[in-house]
C-alpha cells in the first residue's frame, strides 16, 4: 500500500510549532527570522517545512537580512517551493522594513555629528545598486528642515545641479546643508568628481551665507566624512 505523502504545510504542524500561533500567543519578538519568513510564505515544499526552507534561504545570504533584502524576485524563485507570489511577498515585507528604518532615522531630527548623518542616510542610500546624491537642509539649530534627492545616476556617477540645490535651500530657509551620496562599489575614497562638486557647492553656497557642514560618502556598512577628514 502506498504511503500518504507527508504534508509540510504549517496548518499540519503541532500548534506549539506554528509560527502564526506562536506569534499570537507569545508575541512577535520571540520568533526567529526564519519563523517570520515562514509566516510570509505559508508552506514549504514536499521535502522541507516552511521554516526549514526559510532557514535555507537565510543561510544563502549568511543569515544577513540586509543581504536578503537585495535578492531579486528571480533569485528568490530559485529556491524550491518559492513561486512568484511568495517571492513578491518576501520582497515587499523586506522593503517595508527598510522604509521603516529610514523613517525612524528621520525622526531623530537633529544632526549632531557625521555618525548621525550616516545613521540617517544609510537606510536611504546604503543598499542601492546605483548612485544617488541627496542634500539635507538644516536650520540654525542643526535640525532637519527637509531632505531632497538631487540626482540619481548609474553606478559610474551622477550629475548634480548646484542651482537647484541652492534654490531649494533658499525656499526652505536653510542656514546650512549637508551633502550625501553613496558609492555602490563599496569604496570610501572620494573621486575627483566628488571633490569638485563639494568645492563647487561650498563656493556657491558661501556666497549666499549658507554653510556646507559636511559631505558624506555612504556605503552599506560605513562612511567617509569630508569634514572629519579636513577636506572642507
Amino acid at each position: 500500500m502506498q504511503e500518504k505523502p507527508i504534508s509540510f504545510s504549517i496548518k499540519n504542524w503541532s500548534e506549539d510549532d506554528r509560527p502564526r500561533e506562536k506569534l499570537r500567543q507569545k508575541g512577535k519578538d520571540i520568533l526567529s527570522d526564519a519563523e517570520l519568513i515562514a509566516i510570509l510564505i505559508g508552506s514549504g515544499n514536499k521535502d522541507e517545512s516552511a521554516v526549514d526552507l526559510s532557514k535555507r534561504i537565510l543561510a544563502s545570504v549568511q543569515n544577513n537580512l540586509n543581504s536578503l533584502g537585495k535578492l531579486s524576485i528571480k533569485q528568490f524563485m530559485k529556491f524550491k517551493g518559492i513561486g512568484e507570489a511568495k517571492a513578491i511577498t518576501i520582497a515587499a515585507a523586506l522593503e517595508l522594513g527598510r522604509r521603516r528604518r529610514a523613517e525612524e532615522a528621520i525622526e531623530k531630527k537633529k544632526i549632531t555629528s557625521s555618525l548621525s548623518v550616516f545613521e540617517l542616510m544609510q537606510p536611504v542610500l546604503g543598499e542601492l545598486p546605483h548612485e544617488e546624491f541627496w542634500i539635507i537642509y538644516l536650520n540654525n539649530s542643526n535640525k532637519i528642515i527637509q531632505m531632497s534627492q538631487l540626482s540619481k545616476g548609474g553606478i559610474t556617477g551622477t550629475l548634480v545641479d548646484v542651482r537647484l540645490a541652492l534654490k531649494t535651500a533658499i525656499e526652505v530657509g536653510a542656514t546650512s546643508i549637508i551633502l550625501t551620496h553613496n558609492h555602490p562599489s563599496g569604496t570610501l575614497k572620494p573621486s575627483d568628481a566628488d571633490k569638485q562638486i563639494t568645492k563647487k557647492l561650498c563656493t556657491a553656497s558661501g556666497s549666499l551665507d549658507i554653510k556646507v557642514l559636511d559631505h558624506l560618502i555612504i556605503t552599506e556598512k560605513t562612511y567617509f566624512s569630508f569634514a572629519d577628514e579636513g577636506l572642507l
